[in-house]
Order: structure tokens, then C-alpha cells, then sequence
């Protein structure tokens, strides 16, 4: 029982919340909660301190450095892309054209692996699409039919609602008609009370004249007699 909540709000059945006077009542009275309300509580104490350095790789730490400094960003390097001859100094160094010529061998093998994913590509490429966008579709077909289930399950929540409001509209109808109905014979019962009360007391006080008139005509009585 202590756990229940207690809503007294009918929206499917009660009336008058378009009229402006209660639009402006409901307002005030939002604002007001708003003015006395002063958040005391940290509501993300359940999760502990705040670690914001978490996911914080050396290369994201070194680019935030060098942002904070407002150093300009390092431009990508093309170097390993050039084929270039040994400097003018080495040209009869044998190390330094056979670096050259390995770095020659290491861009003409990217190549040719970029000749065969582009081979790949055009072979199998169609294919692997359609199957992607066939996944895809099955995904938003999936999707969709999530959302209309609950958009599905909304609108039931709503009838059910509805329904059960309705019917304790019309109980709490039958409810206040007896109500009035009851204080209604209640004041009648009291009003009878009141009048018979007076009658009562207009009763008592002619049983009390009459007795006192009875009274003085015995006294009469008995001086007339002595």
C-alpha cells in the first residue's frame, strides 16, 4: 500500500483543462513548484566518479596537446609513395640504390595489389553489394516490424486505458449522483430533526404553562373552598 501511487487524473473523461482559467491555474502552479524546488541530490553518484580520460589512446592525447597548444595539425607524409633516386652525395653508394630499388619493388607490389582488389571489385563487387543491401533490407524490415509492434502495443495500452477510465468515469457518475442523493436525504433528515426539535421544545413549554395554568386554578380552588 505505502508503495502505490495514486493518480486522481482521468484524461480521458475529465473536461475543462482547454478553458484558460484552469491553463493559467496549471501553469502557476508549475512555476511555483519550479521556484521551490532546489536539487540537493547528485542523481549520478550511482555511477561513480567520472573517468574522462578513459578511452584516451597516445595519439588522441598527443593531438588534444597540440590542439590546447593551437599548433597546426602535421601534414600526412607522401614520402614512402616517392620513387626517388639516391641523394647526389650516394650516387655510388650500392646500400643507397638498393634501397631505392627496394622501395621501387614495395610500390610496384601496392600496385599490383591494387590492381587486383580493383580485379576482385569488378568481379565480385555486384555481388557482395546486393547481398549487403540485402542484409540491410532484412535489418529495416526487422526494424519497422519492431515499431509497429509497439506502436501496436501503444495503442492497446491507450484502448486499455481508455476502457478502464471510461468505466470508472461512469461508476464514479453513479458514485457522486448517490452521493448527492445521500446528502440530499441527510439534509432533509436534518431539517425534519430541527423541526421536530422546535416542536419539541414548543411541546415542553406548553406542558409547562398548562401545568403552572392547572396549578394556579387548584390554588383558587382551594382558597374559594376554605
Amino acid at each position: 500500500m505505502a508503495n502505490e501511487i495514486l493518480i486522481d487524473a482521468l484524461p480521458y473523461i475529465d473536461s475543462g483543462y482547454e478553458e484558460p482559467e484552469v491553463k493559467q491555474m496549471v501553469f502557476s502552479l508549475i512555476e511555483e513548484e519550479c521556484r521551490r524546488y532546489k536539487p540537493t541530490k547528485n542523481y549520478l553518484e550511482v555511477f561513480g566518479p567520472n573517468n574522462l580520460h578513459a578511452f584516451e589512446t597516445e595519439i588522441l592525447k598527443n593531438e588534444f596537446q597540440r590542439m590546447e597548444q593551437r599548433q597546426p595539425m602535421e601534414m600526412l607524409s607522401m614520402k614512402r609513395y616517392e620513387l626517388l633516386p639516391p641523394p647526389s652525395g650516394k650516387q655510388s653508394d650500392v646500400s643507397a640504390w638498393l634501397e631505392s630499388v627496394e622501395n621501387s619493388q614495395a610500390q610496384l607490389e601496392h600496385q599490383i595489389s591494387r590492381i587486383v582488389n580493383l580485379d576482385l571489385l569488378s568481379d565480385y563487387g555486384a555481388n557482395s553489394w546486393k547481398k549487403n543491401n540485402i542484409t540491410v533490407k532484412s535489418m529495416i524490415d526487422q526494424a519497422e516490424k519492431q515499431i509497429e509492434d509497439l506502436k501496436k502495443n501503444i495503442q492497446s495500452v491507450n484502448l486499455s486505458r481508455k476502457h478502464e477510465q471510461t468505466a470508472a468515469g461512469s461508476k464514479l457518475d453513479n458514485l457522486e449522483k448517490k452521493w448527492i442523493g445521500l446528502v440530499s436525504k441527510n439534509y432533509e433528515i436534518e431539517c425534519a430533526i430541527v423541526e421536530l426539535e422546535k416542536e419539541l421544545v414548543e411541546l415542553k413549554k406548553k406542558k409547562i404553562t398548562d401545568e403552572q395554568a392547572e396549578d394556579n386554578e387548584n390554588i383558587e380552588k382551594n382558597q374559594n373552598d376554605d
